[in-house]
């Protein structure tokens, strides 16, 4: 899951579910102790679902970091509700004829949260460290860069290798998130610990598994359009008993809602639903050459893999564990998207053909294989329907539930055969690809290879418009469809729910909490 992928939840019982409301209930009323006296401060409480990871937009690889980040790092642009590139920190761009080097008018007037000006020095001293530091998971989506640079104070420079496409998208998220140089020089790659950006919110503390807490930025450039004060972020790992503190009044919003807690919302008069299809993916990955675990029929021969996909019904799927409200498809993009390859449609479940390639295959069923899965209530619904399917295929799916910070470092290092993965998505289908699609992408953790492939994508990010990057995108699809090594299953909704005292909620389709513009009512 994830580079963007969901912390290991609680059981859900109804122990915990009573031990987490009071915890919260405790918190709450500190908070607002806390916040008496001269005035009543607006504390906007979220439960999150899961912990995320580092709050350094260099290091970080975790969605639910992601949506901390929407609060606290602003970028250079950022998305609307229709996925197109708006201004944020930089007010406009400009790309040379020959496409290889791209200009960025920056906004005046913008501060650090240290205090320090936001400026063309500042805008490359964060590409740069994207770029070149240790670690850094920014450095693959902007490999594209050979150098920037500082024009005048508010315009920078970015010379590329090639003409790149994709190169907006990438700036509407973590690549394109600025940070004060002066606090990342002191911090050097501990800068996480006390994060220092440009966003409407600051850091101020958090305490692992516990919360996160930002105070409104005072200088913000945007201040009179940001009315809460404070925000506290809430792990809170398992799904309904975030929907039982929304209820309970512990917490103002929370993001996942579970599908089948979708009634439990929409009945209570005091709560609020909205949705939008994630950008993202949710699939499974399958090892082919990482490590001897790989060596196997579903690892080393495509028609076991094919077999294994006509076993499936991802519209079944779809009903069953998410009543319907996911959208099911069969590719990195979902079928609404623009790119989507109409000539290769959601292939319909056919167990006769799928026996006939396993035979074809020489595979004698039952084929036992370690299926590694996260351990997430709509995860292990969701395993244990794939698991039901296959095996009317002759696949014998050994369920392996396993924390996900653990599954995927076992992922990386090749200890599985198949992984329930999602991927939470990126405006540009580039963003969706490339990082698990190519040789030695740091999300090819099957290890497949094809410089035909390879080749296809860089034709995508070089072409100049919609129909010769799609033109390209047909080829890359027929190939890694019938020989690569992710089973695409669906595309989720991001379904979130909020108290009716919230208001001016956006649902967005990359599952960011924008809270600019928020309000809530005493």
């Amino acid at each position: 899951m994830i580079m963007e992928y969901d912390y290991d939840p609680p059981t859900g019982t109804e122990g915990e579910t009573m031990r987490q409301t009071a915890r919260l209930a405790v918190l709450a009323l500190a908070l607002s102790l806390a916040a008496g006296g001269a005035f009543a401060q607006t504390n906007l409480r979220i439960g999150l679902g899961d912990d995320g990871d580092a709050l350094d937009p260099t290091l970080s690889r975790f969605y639910t970091t992601r949506i901390v980040f929407a609060a606290i790092c602003d970028k250079l642009f950022d998305i609307d509700e229709k996925t197109n590139v708006v201004p944020q920190l930089a007010l406009s761009h400009e790309t040379s004829p020959d496409g290889k080097t791209v200009t960025l008018k920056l906004r005046p007037g913008v501060k650090f949260h240290d205090g320090e000006p936001f400026d063309a020095k500042a805008a490359k001293y964060s590409l740069d460290r994207h770029l070149f530091m240790k670690g850094s998971f920014r450095k693959p989506e902007l490999s594209v860069v050979e150098s920037v640079d500082v024009v005048d104070p508010l315009t920078i420079k970015l010379n590329l290798k090639a003409p790149f496409s994709p190169l907006l998208a990438q700036l509407t998220d973590r690549a394109g998130m600025m940070i004060s140089p002066k606090a990342g020089e002191a911090a050097g790659d501990k800068f996480a610990l006390h994060p220092v950006c440009a966003g409407p919110y600051k850091f101020v503390e958090r305490v692992a598994q516990d919360r996160i807490v930002v105070e409104k930025f005072a200088d913000y450039w945007d201040k009179d359009h940001v009315f809460i004060d404070k925000i506290t972020y809430l792990p809170i790992v398992d799904a309904t008993v975030r929907v039982a503190n929304l209820r309970s009044g512990g917490l103002d919003l929370m993001e996942r809602v579970l599908a089948t807690d979708i009634k439990t919302v929409r009945d209570n008069p005091k709560l609020r639903l909205s949705k939008a299809v994630s950008l993202g993916w949710f699939g499974l990955l399958i090892n082919l050459d990482n490590g001897p675990t790989s060596n196997n029929p579903l690892g080393k021969d495509a028609r076991v893999r094919r077999a294994f996909e006509l076993s499936i019904d991802r519209e079944l799927l779809n009903q069953v564990v998410f009543n319907g409200e996911f959208v099911p498809g069969n590719q990195w993009v979902s079928p609404q998207n623009p790119y989507y390859q109409q000539a290769f449609p959601i292939p319909k479940r056919d167990l006769a053909k799928a026996k006939a390639l396993l035979q074809e295959a020489g595979v004698k069923t039952p084929l036992t294989l370690d299926f590694m899965v996260t351990n997430t209530p709509e995860a292990r619904s969701t395993a244990e329907v794939v698991q039901s399917m296959a095996a009317e295929a002759g696949f014998d799916l050994k369920l392996r539930v396993t924390e996900a910070a653990t599954a995927q470092k076992q992922a990386e290092d090749g200890s599985y055969q198949i992984y329930m993965n999602n991927w939470s998505g990126r405006i540009d289908p580039d963003g969706n690809s490339v990082i698990y699609q190519t040789c030695g992408a740091p999300m090819n953790m099957g290890h497949y290879c094809d410089k035909e492939v390879d080749a296809l994508h860089e034709q995508a990010r070089t072409a100049g418009d919609l129909a010769a990057r799609k033109a390209a995108y047909e080829k890359l699809t027929a190939k890694f469809l019938a020989e690569g090594w992710i089973i695409y299953l669906y595309h989720p909704q991001y379904l979130v729910a909020h108290t009716d005292r919230l208001e001016n909620f956006r649902p967005m389709p990359d599952g960011m909490l924008r809270v600019v513009g928020l309000k809530l009512k005493q």
